[in-house]
């Protein structure tokens, strides 16, 4: 098979012809682009693809800030990816061909505002050639606090409506959802990736990693009691939990009104999004506060390949969507570390995406678990008006041994949760009362739209006969 070698120089500079044409190579998605580069950097400066039919290899995009969506990436490796990304454009002003199609052949598409005045910051920069003044773009891309990253949170706010968040990602293309930003209470950039808290005018404050919303204070309920109640309320006296992700404390304050319970253990990988977490929302990070939790700060698919083999009753896998690192939290081996963690009859429940989204994903989901656990396998949804479409879905499952219904609670909350405290222990109520889960809201979440019990009703537990 033919192969295009590209030379990446880091010192080529931005023609026009470039700012105006910006070559993107199409693999199957946009960031392939930004894979391209990094790539490079391991082969020093060279890549070897093979060819692509024609007019798929060469195409023009007009969006620069889609090649450097690696949210892991500094600014300055962000700024290092535009320049190098410029030599596609041979120096004699020629432009790379492949298949016998040069991009020039290809239609282009004008530049958006402010994005040419960008490319030409990014070029003095590299050069040594900026002046840092005021409105000056070369300092606009050098200041973090005015040049948001790809994929924060000031980066999502839109240019329509000024002063709204809006939440768009490839995980649901042609749609967002739009918050109005009241202000910024905190912007920073951890290990792993961008954490923005800001105050909303309608939903309260909203956490969002990378983009993304994680919670608000007005409907983080329906998701944390939800994930948390649907598990432990159907398996009888649980004692031993680990919850995975969840930095945000919101699962274990909800584990934490089990009286059961004698043992929680957390495994979150980034320590900022706790702290955060305590600071700016005392109400949901009240779970850390617990005399029976752990904190371990760390990978969780290396957590769960430690841990002794029937170690826990329940795990719950918080989780962000089956994108970058954690894509693993949605495979066959982290099923298989799960599996072997949890004692017979042991269950798990993990974020299970939308299904007015992600049906093809969920498809392979149970797949996956339907081959890992050999008890019960389920499928159930709530509604969260700040996630995409409104609604998220979870996995439940069982290992092999006691039966377990997961459509009926055995052990009511609504009832544990009168008098109970923080200790495990009968007393005053020291938490705030439910305001989403109850027994009827546990057995509705398994009742599936006609369009998702089609696909998945033939994949999971049948449900008991009356």
């Amino acid at each position: 098979m033919a192969l295009l070698v590209l030379s990446l120089s880091s010192t080529a500079r931005l023609g026009r012809t470039y700012r105006h044409s910006l070559l993107m190579l199409h693999y199957y998605r946009t960031s392939s682009i930004s894979d391209l580069w990094f790539e490079s950097q391991k082969k020093g400066g060279q890549i070897d693809r093979p060819s692509l039919p024609k007019r798929t290899v060469l195409s023009i995009i007009a969006q620069p800030s889609l090649l450097l969506r690696r949210k892991s990436w500094s600014r300055t490796k962000k700024q290092e990816a535009i320049i190098s990304l410029a030599s596609l454009c041979d120096h004699s002003g020629g432009m790379v061909e492949a298949d016998g199609v040069a991009v020039s052949d290809v239609p282009a598409k004008r530049l958006r505002s402010g994005e040419e005045e960008v490319l030409d910051a990014a070029v003095a920069l590299r050069n040594g050639n900026a002046t840092v003044e005021s409105g000056n773009a070369a300092a606009r891309i050098a200041r973090e606090e005015t040049a948001p990253l790809p994929g924060s949170a000031r980066a999502n706010l839109s240019t329509v409506m000024p002063g709204w968040f809006s939440e768009i990602s490839p995980m649901w293309p042609g749609e967002a959802h739009s918050l109005k930003v009241e202000k910024f209470l905190f912007e920073g950039k951890s290990d792993f990736q961008d954490v923005v808290v800001f105050e909303s005018a309608t939903y309260g404050k909203v956490l969002v990693l990378d983009g993304v919303i994680q919670l608000t204070e007005r409907d983080e309920c329906s998701y944390q009691e939800m994930i948390t109640h649907l598990p432990l309320c159907s398996i009888p006296s649980p004692k031993k939990v680990l919850v995975v992700g969840g930095g945000d404390g919101g699962v274990l304050r909800e584990v934490s009104r089990h009286s059961s319970i004698k043992q929680i253990d957390i495994c979150e990988i980034d320590q900022m999004v706790v702290d955060v977490s305590k600071k700016y929302f005392p109400d949901i990070a009240v779970g850390f506060e617990d005399p029976r939790v752990n904190l371990h700060i760390g990978d969780g698919v290396a957590f769960l390949k430690e841990a002794p083999a029937g170690a826990y009753d329940a795990i719950i896998v918080d989780s962000s969507d089956p994108v970058g690192p954690a894509q693993q939290l949605f495979e066959r081996p982290f099923f298989q570390s799960m599996a072997k963690a949890l004692r017979p009859g042991g269950v798990v429940c993990t974020q299970a995406e939308s299904p007015w989204l992600h049906m093809h994903i969920i498809k392979d989901i149970v797949s996956a678990c339907r081959q890992t656990f050999k008890g019960s396998v389920n499928y159930a949804w709530t509604s969260v008006p700040t996630y995409p479409s409104g609604v998220i879905g979870f996995m439940l499952c069982s290992t092999e041994g006691p039966v377990v219904n997961f459509r009926q609670a055995i052990n009511p909350i609504e009832k544990l949760d009168i008098t109970t405290n923080r200790n495990g222990e009968p007393g005053v109520q020291v938490q705030k009362p439910l305001k989403y889960y109850n027994s009827e809201m546990h057995t509705a979440a398994f009742s599936l739209p006609q369009f998702a019990r089609t696909v998945l009703e033939p994949l999971l537990t049948p449900a008991p006969s009356s």
